[in-house]
């Protein structure tokens, strides 16, 4: 630990030409004592570094001391700071070390690429999540899926697949995790062949002694791509051209993004033509939310299936002949 908090000084020191003692205390969670023994430290292994004192003193590095990242373009610095949200770092127990990670390599960029790159991290920001996502908490945490990954051991899992309302076992060989627009994935193969398996699914997971049997020359992107592939044409099965007023066009593709098929194309009259893709026909009646907003033109099918359901819920809430409430009401 204090190795690293010695290089964390020295690439704080870098990058901001210097700061206070307190400062420097505060930023690594230590005692103001501990970072003028580490300072005292640094000096002794030769790093050219002194305390300057008075109100507009500090710590400070010899001008010109410092360790270059050669070979970067002013694009690649850039690109090294447009990052995801930090909600996939923090399900992997890795959310402190991102921050360390970028402290340094902003310590070790050339002077020239840094205001760049400082500007790209607060004015970029990657989120995967999709609007209107649950919580995506796994039931399981994440750390067991992750150790038998890195380990290459097979994992015993307890798993409820989608629609089931008990889980069912299993024992996969696991290729790696694969976060997806905020959902976290498994990908691992069971009886010989891929399968993808949803982690907030995960009921429970066991790490076992038998070393992973992946099939021979197959790794964590081919496997995912076949698997992506394979989802993707499922969700071709029902094709669905609906038409959505313009003024709700935004929200609409926010909270069907999962389902868009082709880019909309806006319409006279103030509407926007937009496909979807459904895995099956009865889905089609989440676009009975949007009421008389959102209009199916085809297929007939699909018209047929939100018609059926609306006379359903018109049948449910009609009122009781005679003018009353249904029977049993007060």
């Amino acid at each position: 630990m204090k190795a690293d908090r010695l290089l964390s000084i020295l690439l704080l020191l870098q990058t901001r030409n210097g700061a206070s003692a307190p400062e420097l205390a505060r930023r690594l969670e230590v005692s103001v004592r501990t970072i003028y023994r580490d300072i005292e430290a640094l000096s002794a292994a030769g790093v050219p570094v002194w305390v300057e004192r008075g109100r507009t003193g500090g710590v400070r590095l010899l001008p010109g001391y410092r360790t270059d990242v050669p070979g970067l373009t002013g694009d690649e610095a850039r690109a090294l700071f447009v990052l995801t949200a930090d909600g996939a770092y923090e399900a992997l127990g890795l959310g402190a070390a991102i921050g360390s990670a970028l402290r340094k390599v902003m310590a070790a960029l050339p002077a020239g690429h840094r205001p760049a790159a400082e500007l790209t991290s607060e004015r970029i920001l990657v989120d995967p999540v999709r609007w209107k996502r649950g919580d995506g908490a796994a039931e399981v945490d994440l750390g067991t899926l992750q150790q038998a990954v890195f380990a290459d051991r097979r994992l015993r899992l307890s798993y409820r697949r989608s629609g089931a309302t008990t889980p069912r076992d299993y024992t996969v060989d696991p290729y790696g995790l694969v976060n997806k627009a905020g959902a976290w994935y498994l990908v691992a193969d069971r009886d010989g062949e891929p399968r993808l398996f949803r982690a907030d699914r995960v009921a429970s997971a066991e790490v076992s002694d038998e070393p992973v049997r992946r099939r021979r020359g197959h790794g964590l992107a081919e496997v995912w791509s076949t698997l992506r592939e394979r989802v993707e044409r499922t969700s071709d099965a029902v094709r669905v051209t609906c038409r959505v007023r313009q003024e709700l066009t935004d929200m609409f593709l926010r909270i069907q993004a999962a389902n868009v098929a082709a880019a909309p194309v806006p319409r006279d009259g103030g509407w926007t033509e937009v496909e979807l893709a459904f895995p099956a026909l009865r889905a089609v009646r989440a676009l009975l939310a949007f009421g008389p907003d959102v209009e199916v033109l085809e297929p007939p099918e699909a018209r047929a299936e939100l018609a059926s359901a609306a006379a359903a819920v018109v049948g449910l809430y009609a009122p009781e002949p005679g003018g009353g409430g249904r029977a049993g009401d007060l």
